[in-house]
């Protein structure tokens, strides 16, 4: 099974600080990751908004996570209103990588305990 990653995942993923770091990386031992354009650019904005990255430190971080994880690839081609529909404003980026997820045929990895897309899969 192929797991899309979400932000929050990503992040704790890739940034030892992250409270959730470990827990992350013992599920992800032997599993094999997704990411899409959403979760990249996620993961950029909030390593450099909430733990000090610089633009040129996010990117390295990311990219030796592709060189080294060498995660799926899934473009974001599902149109926003395609798929669930998202059941609050908060939770529209959730439930449209769920969609994305389902959509091609893989589970949704997230941290989020309130996940209730049926793609989701529980961190």
């Amino acid at each position: 099974m192929t797991y899309l990653l979400d932000i929050s995942t990503l992040v704790a993923r890739l940034i030892a600080g992250h409270q959730d770091h470990d827990k992350v990386v013992s599920w992800a031992s032997g599993k094999n990751p997704a990411l899409c354009p959403l979760a990249e650019l996620g993961f950029l904005r909030v390593s450099m908004a909430a733990y000090g990255a610089t633009a040129e430190q996010a990117r390295e971080t990311l990219a030796a996570f592709w060189k080294d994880s060498q995660p799926d690839f899934i473009p974001a081609d599902l149109r926003a209103l395609d798929g669930l529909p998202f059941p609050s404003h908060r939770k529209s980026t959730d439930w449209y990588l769920g969609n994305l997820a389902h959509q091609h045929g893989l589970k949704w990895a997230t941290l989020d305990l309130e996940a209730r897309h049926p793609a989701a899969v529980l961190i």
